[in-house]
């Protein structure tokens, strides 16, 4: 929607702080905040008892398309996306094919997403064995950064980076000032734990679990930060799971590396007590961890030693979460449309505020991956990204509220407390009361420096 709009009675989160004021917007733009604004002939919009965020920004999804389009789908995603609260999202370059490893199957991708794509979004490049030539026709296009993997990313086309390539792609990375993102986990520990257990018969989820212990998690931690502190490169590790692993990397930060991570809803909400009542719904990778490991994760996000929760959302046609045998069903969890109630729901009671969840799920992601000052946040001179929250309603997930492709989610039979009740991109509306709305309105976001 063009022209001016006025959201009135709201209760605006933004800077550090919840306030008491109304939200003027001038063809998708921000205009003014203030109290009583004056709507003249202008779109009154009431947020009356709802609380408004800044539109999340999820900056790790596998969307799956161009190529797996039947495990997801940029239209399904970022309609599910926007149900939820988003605004914006980043897509990873792998699970589509072609992978997004140059700068013709970038161009492939964002055809076919500034087409479908119900929201904004941002894209990823992908670092492999092999093609640490093309990051600079990636980076040239505007990708955020570019993802590698230390461990087996589960799909063959996909290469886990040893560690030649990681500092390769590191120093061009640190030439570029793009941030270079790893799956940190010890590849050597991981796959040959997998293979005792197998060896022995064991394909339980037990066995899958202590396949990925912590300590595999930190090591490539501790690796990678190594790496980016040798070559000067932005770093970020991706689904931090353990207090253990987010804390050596707050801790890095704090030296004077350039360092971040993000973690994710799971980690916060289950502990894999929970996965031996879920099953194959929640696995992924790195697991969920235990009740301890999971409350030392807290108490770094609430410390400021995370900067974003983001969802991971890494969906798969129902024949793939079926099975037997744990270590052969697909890892990666549904839950880009939970992202923001689930942290509404846990973080209260560790002590987050509402202003401290705004800035996990929409400023943490839009500031370090180079989409602020337009993404992540209520001021003037931002695109009108709002979420209107009613804070304190309960509701339970069911399998019909979702919008993904397959109908499935740990989150499914969930309380929480505190809904998205309608999301707005640039001053439309996309989503409200549950339901996507509209025609595909996403456009492509690059980092400042290639606005």
């Amino acid at each position: 929607m063009t022209g001016r709009q006025v959201v009135r009675g709201g209760l605006v989160v933004r800077d550090g702080s919840v306030w008491r004021e109304d939200i003027e917007i001038q063809d998708g733009i921000i205009s003014a905040i203030g109290q009583d604004l004056h709507a003249g002939s202008a779109t009154a919009i009431d947020a009356s008892g709802l609380h408004v965020f800044p539109g999340a920004v999820d900056t790790h999804v596998h969307f799956n398309e161009p190529g797996r389009t039947d495990w997801e789908g940029l239209s399904t995603g970022s309609r599910a996306f926007a149900v939820g609260g988003g605004t914006t999202f980043g897509d990873m370059p792998l699970n589509n094919l072609p992978l997004t490893l140059d700068g013709q199957s970038f161009d492939e991708k964002l055809a076919i997403a500034s087409r479908i794509a119900h929201v904004d979004f941002a894209l990823w490049g992908g670092l492999v064995p092999g093609n640490v030539d093309r990051l600079r026709e990636l980076h040239a296009r505007g990708v955020i950064g570019v993802k590698a993997f230390m461990s087996d990313s589960g799909l063959p086309e996909f290469a886990s980076s040893d560690d030649l390539t990681l500092l390769d792609g590191m120093t061009i990375a640190a030439e570029l000032g793009m941030v270079m993102a790893v799956h940190a986990e010890n590849d050597a520990i991981t796959r040959g734990l997998t293979a005792r257990f197998r060896a022995t018969g064991g394909k339980d989820i037990r066995s899958y679990l202590a396949s990925r212990p912590v300590v595999a998690e930190t090591e490539a931690i501790v690796r990678a930060i190594h790496l980016a502190e040798a070559t000067g490169a932005r770093l970020h590790i991706v689904h931090v799971s353990s207090g253990r692993g987010a804390a050596i990397v707050a801790a890095a930060r704090a030296r004077g590396i350039d360092v971040s991570c993000e973690t994710c809803p799971h980690y916060l909400t289950f502990t894999d007590e929970d996965i031996d009542v879920l099953g194959a719904i929640a696995k992924c990778a790195p697991p969920v961890r235990n009740a301890e490991e999971r409350a030392r994760l807290w108490e770094v996000v609430v410390g400021g030693g995370v900067g974003m929760v983001v969802s991971d959302h890494s969906p798969a046609p129902p024949s793939m979460k079926g099975g037997d045998d744990f270590f052969a069903v697909w890892g990666g969890i549904s839950g880009v449309q939970s992202t923001l109630g689930a942290l509404l729901t846990e973080g209260p009671a560790h002590g987050l505020s509402l202003a401290r969840i705004a800035s996990l799920v929409a400023a943490g992601p839009a500031s370090r991956f180079g989409l602020a000052p337009r993404k992540g946040r209520i001021a003037v001179g931002a695109d009108a990204d709002l979420t209107f929250v009613a804070t304190n309603e309960h509701t339970v997930l069911a399998r019909s509220d979702l919008h993904y492709r397959h109908l499935q989610s740990p989150y499914v039979g969930r309380s929480f407390t505190g809904r998205a009740h309608r999301t707005m991109l640039r001053g439309m509306t996309v989503a409200i009361d549950g339901m996507p709305v509209g025609e595909p309105q996403g456009r492509l976001v690059r980092p400042a420096t290639h606005a």
